[in-house]
């Protein structure tokens, strides 16, 4: 490998040769050799649609001159692109500002520029982060990349999850079944508005998902240092929000306070615990699935998922419900990285949040797992889910809890006593109340068509 000296205000250094990055870049990749985790790709396109309006806004207001603004707008496009995907080399563990990340940023876009352009052009602290700093555009670019991981992939995907259990509803129209609550049998649904209840949730989260990301939408560029929006010229966060919003499509302001938007995280806290919503329920509704589906010969066996792949090496035959483990997996992990969220948001001291790379990093790892997740259960699960009517029907005239239908005509308790002569007996609850002396054959059949009228959509 070859390299070139490059300097700082801490002397020269070695850089690799055949990299834009430059000398606080290569500090910080030698000073923070740690994991493998690396700071997520949607940060650095967040920082190049950033960069981009902060060029556009700094030369409309006389800042920078039409050929450095040119310079530094095509760079950005090529970085959008993905045409410079392996210049951003730094890990999420350096320092909380997400400052390293924010100049690996700046001396791409400078040298890139000064090489296509035949000459020293562009510094990439004086001309690329002019009128900004760390402090203000890492939260911006946090807040970019958040919005657009929800609303471009998640949002998607959940709508298209969301069809699926549509679908799935028609097609299962008039199918009766027995509930169940504290896994023990209860009184008797249509399949179709067990599945309802799943759908309900998802648009539910979905909705949840699409408020909170009005919090995002407010942006902490103008704020620079501490807030004060020291060295920034007045009209530059407007200028720079809008050109965000022009980019993505989104309504993006400058935060009206950049003393909360350099310190606060509340934003991410508060959009994240959207993602656990949904993780929570995408929880149970996989373990609703993988329990109606157990079996195929000892579990509940009410319905059938699609069989993927072999389930065991040692059992031949056997299939798991493999797409329910991954995504309860998955749920299970964004639980844990909402703790890790709200305990980064926790640390702003005084004017600057210094746990902003794991923060984003966990919001978006939160993000980018739900959407693969969400997007393998729709195309090899949830789609291919059918009701095992035998089995549904067996189960609920088998079912003691139907017994519930009884109550207005020969009270609880006798009902009750009802269910026990039936369930000692190994009897139907019909041939008990018959027994028993409470209700003759024709009343009894009446009681149960009237009470399945009663709760027929």
């Amino acid at each position: 490998m070859t390299y070139r000296i490059e300097t700082d205000s801490m002397g020269e250094i070695k850089v690799p040769a055949e990299h834009y990055w430059g000398a606080q870049t290569e500090r910080s990749r030698q000073h923070f050799n740690i994991g493998t985790e690396k700071m997520p790709p949607e940060i650095i396109r967040a920082f190049a649609i950033l960069k981009k309006a902060a060029a556009e806004a700094n030369y409309q207001l006389g800042k920078l001159t039409a050929n450095q603004r040119e310079a530094i707008v095509g760079v950005c496009e090529e970085i959008l692109a993905g045409k410079l995907k392996d210049e951003f080399p730094l890990s999420v563990w350096q320092t909380g500002s997400g400052t390293q990340t924010n100049m690996n940023v700046n001396e791409v876009i400078s040298r890139r520029a000064n090489e296509l352009a035949g000459k020293e052009r562009l510094h990439p602290n004086d001309h690329v982060n002019m009128s900004q700093s760390s402090n203000d555009t890492f939260p911006t670019a946090m807040h970019i990349a958040a919005v657009l991981a929800v609303s471009e992939r998640l949002v998607p995907a959940l709508a298209a999850l969301i069809d699926i259990f549509y679908r799935l509803e028609e097609g299962h129209a008039g199918i009766w079944k027995s509930g169940r609550t504290h896994l023990q049998d209860a009184t008797p649904l249509l399949f179709s508005q067990e599945i309802s209840g799943w759908r309900v949730m998802l648009e539910k989260n979905k909705n949840m998902l699409v408020s909170s990301l009005n919090g995002l939408l407010e942006l902490a560029i103008g704020g620079t240092a501490v807030g004060t929006g020291m060295n920034a010229p007045k009209g530059f966060a407007d200028r720079a929000a809008a050109g965000i919003s022009r980019q993505t499509g989104m309504s993006f302001t400058a935060d009206n306070n950049k003393f909360h938007a350099l310190t606060s995280k509340d934003a991410l806290v508060f959009s994240h615990g959207a993602l656990k919503a949904l993780a929570a329920n995408l929880m149970k509704i996989a373990n609703d699935i993988r329990w109606l589906a157990s079996g195929p010969r000892l579990g509940l066996g009410e319905i059938t998922i699609p069989e993927n792949e072999p389930g065991s090496s040692i059992m031949p035959g056997k299939v798991n419900p493999t797409q329910c483990e991954a995504l309860t997996m998955i749920a299970v992990q964004v639980m844990a990285n909402d703790v890790a969220v709200g305990m980064a948001a926790s640390q702003g001291n005084f004017q600057l949040n210094v746990f902003m790379p794991v923060c984003i990093y966990n919001y978006l790892q939160s993000v980018r797992l739900l959407t693969d997740g969400i997007n393998s259960f729709g195309r090899y699960c949830a789609g291919g889910i059918r009701a095992n009517r035998r089995k549904m029907q067996e189960n609920m005239e088998r079912s003691l809890m139907n017994a519930a239908v009884l109550n207005p005509h020969i009270g609880y308790d006798k009902a009750a006593q009802v269910v026990k002569k039936a369930h000692a007996e190994d009897i139907t609850l019909k041939a008990a109340c018959i027994k028993l002396g409470y209700l003759n054959e024709e009343d009894y059949d009446k009681a149960v068509s009237a009470a399945y009228e009663e709760i027929m959509p």
